[in-house]
């Protein structure tokens, strides 16, 4: 399924549903905390439903496949790692890199997504069609983006812009294309680049240190 489905949102009505939702949560004005999360996880399922049937169409779903497909294993951004093995001047940069994606792996794949444990959204919101095969793993955060952006962080901060922007273009793009084929929630998403940076800054620090040494 990737066209347009028969309930399509538009702009408006997914910014009234949001409201909506947030003056239901906040009813009563008791357990603001539980009532906050229970607004964020309903914008999230409103957000991914407005993507199904207001954006999703033939001609974007491979694309977006495509991009995600860059994500898989990291495999891009590993292939990016080997090549700045081979010239010397780039080679630190290439062990930063590795160390980013390593340090993403342990703490959002190994780590997080099992203390959190939360459910992939097709599994949770009802409607919600995921365009390719359901992941094993769970949802919070999205390996992919974290993996993403820790790579394409270091390679903005060490490398020229020209090379450091588009990585970070492709980083977002990966990013959302977990949202445009129903596999993450927005927050997922979101949580995954804020943490992938961190990591890519660690790694960073962590290779810059060891070079003084």
């Amino acid at each position: 399924m990737c066209g347009k489905t028969t309930s399509a949102y538009d702009a408006a009505s997914l910014m009234d549903m949001l409201s909506a939702q947030y003056d239901r949560a906040y009813q009563g004005g008791s357990g603001k905390a539980g009532k906050m999360m229970e607004w964020i996880t309903d914008m999230d399922g409103a957000i991914l439903l407005f993507i199904q049937d207001a954006v999703r169409n033939p001609g974007l779903t491979p694309v977006f496949i495509a991009i995600t497909v860059l994500g898989n294993g990291a495999v891009v951004w590993i292939l990016t790692a080997m090549g700045l093995l081979i010239p010397r001047r780039t080679r630190k940069t290439a062990l930063a890199c590795a160390a980013a994606l390593l340090l993403s792996l342990l703490i959002n794949n190994a780590a997080l997504k099992n203390i959190v444990g939360r459910i992939r959204p097709y599994d949770t919101i009802p409607g919600l069609v995921p365009l390719i095969g359901r992941p094993w793993d769970y949802s919070f955060p999205s390996g992919h983006t974290a993996s993403s952006f820790a790579a394409a962080w270091v390679l903005y901060r060490r490398l020229p812009k020209r090379f450091g922007i588009p990585a970070l273009v492709l980083a977002s793009l990966i990013g959302v294309s977990r949202l445009y084929l129903g596999v993450h929630y927005p927050t997922d998403v979101l949580f995954g680049a804020v943490s992938g940076i961190g990591c890519g800054c660690m790694a960073c620090v962590l290779v810059s240190a060891l070079a003084r040494d």
